[in-house]
């Protein structure tokens, strides 16, 4: 059977359905599991053990193509993707965005069976180009409860929650290499600041991470990181340069393969809803989400949703740093304890398993051996 994942964005987004993929794997191992995601993405899911193919697409270049020469280039990369997912012959495509973009590439792989969310659970008439439409139970209150509706019709039922996320070696040595230098010991009192989202109403107001940096290094003795993503480098600095105390480090640019390697290292995550802070759940660190907007209880850390702190009056800014602070304290005092830092070592292999198709050459790969 060959079927077809799209989830397209976001890093946090992508996250949640990752236990999709580890469910169909489980279920169905001889399957041919191909995911088509935005290239910024895409290496979250390469080389994840799960995957036999990860198709990138550039849904947001081709938006952006407005001059002749751009919109010819995205016309023809739009075509090449459109012969190889016919090529792919799939079974099966499984819409788990629920938008247009994620609807029409649904539409092309020309799946007989084309599943997705029920029209009243999908934007921009996405339910128009699936066949098979499914209302997740009322218990599935969380977003991966209800990505995981999506496998009813094919039977799967997963007896776990399971992230498979890569491990890159050259990312873990050079992630190991940072603390090195840094000279602090990167596990069992490392917390994590995540001061940006893709959202401005997601994030908390820099002045209260100053102020909960300063704290929990007086109060505690942890080290503090501050991470930051694409826009994000001047807040994350600012917060390092006007917090008091150590140790504290603004965290260098990274790419997902070493954001992995880093969150691993951290005993403590605090962020509002953002890619990283899911990330660092589905990693299995401890994490302290700071909600507004958004529903803790349906976009929450996995798992750690009794953990994350929901703002009375839907704005980030109604949380204050003392519940921050005490969250995380909570947070340390059950973190694990300090160990050697993962995946470092003459024993740490690079992830292997799914292959990236750029290029969209013949996306099926040579057939599974039986499965004993």
């Amino acid at each position: 059977m060959n079927i077809a994942l799209v989830k397209l964005s976001s890093l946090g987004d992508v996250v949640h359905a990752l236990p999709v993929a580890a469910a169909l794997r489980a279920r169905l191992p001889r399957a041919h599991l191909a995911w088509i995601v935005e290239r910024r993405e895409a290496a979250l899911l390469t080389g994840n053990g799960v995957l036999d193919a990860v198709v990138p697409v550039d849904t947001r270049g081709w938006r952006r193509a407005l001059t002749p020469v751009d919109l010819a280039t995205a016309g023809g990369a739009l075509s090449e993707l459109a012969r190889a997912l016919r090529a792919a012959r799939f079974d099966v495509a499984l819409d788990l965005q629920g938008l247009l973009k994620s609807g029409l590439l649904t539409a092309a792989t020309r799946a007989p069976l084309r599943i997705g969310f029920a029209a009243g659970l999908c934007r921009e008439f996405s339910a128009l180009f699936t066949n098979r439409r499914v209302t997740p139970p009322a218990t599935a209150r969380h977003v991966i409860e209800q990505y995981l509706a999506l496998l009813e019709p094919l039977g799967v039922r997963p007896a776990a929650i399971e992230f498979p996320l890569p491990r890159d070696a050259a990312a873990e040595a050079r992630v190991h290499a940072f603390f090195v230098g840094w000279g602090v010991e990167p596990r069992g009192r490392l917390v994590v600041l995540l001061p940006g989202a893709g959202r401005a109403d997601k994030r908390w107001p820099a002045d209260r991470f100053i102020a909960l940096a300063t704290r929990l290094t007086a109060e505690t003795g942890a080290a503090v990181l501050v991470s930051w993503g694409p826009g994000e480098h001047e807040t994350a600095k600012a917060i390092v340069d006007s917090a008091r105390g150590g140790p504290m480090e603004l965290a260098p640019a990274s790419t997902i393969e070493e954001l992995i390697a880093l969150l691993r290292r951290a005993a403590v995550v605090v962020g509002g809803d953002t890619g990283p802070l899911h990330l660092a759940a589905a990693l299995g660190v401890q994490c302290v989400g700071l909600y507004g907007p958004t529903a803790a209880e349906r976009n929450g850390p996995w798992g750690q949703v009794h953990g994350a702190l929901q703002s009375p009056d839907g704005t980030l800014a109604g949380i204050g740093v003392e519940a921050v602070l005490a969250r995380v304290v909570a947070a340390l005092e059950t973190a694990p304890a300090s160990r050697p830092p993962q995946g470092v070592g003459s024993d740490m292999e690079d992830g292997a398993g799914s292959r990236l198709v750029s290029g969209h050459p013949p996306i099926a790969p040579a057939p599974r051996p039986p499965v004993q």
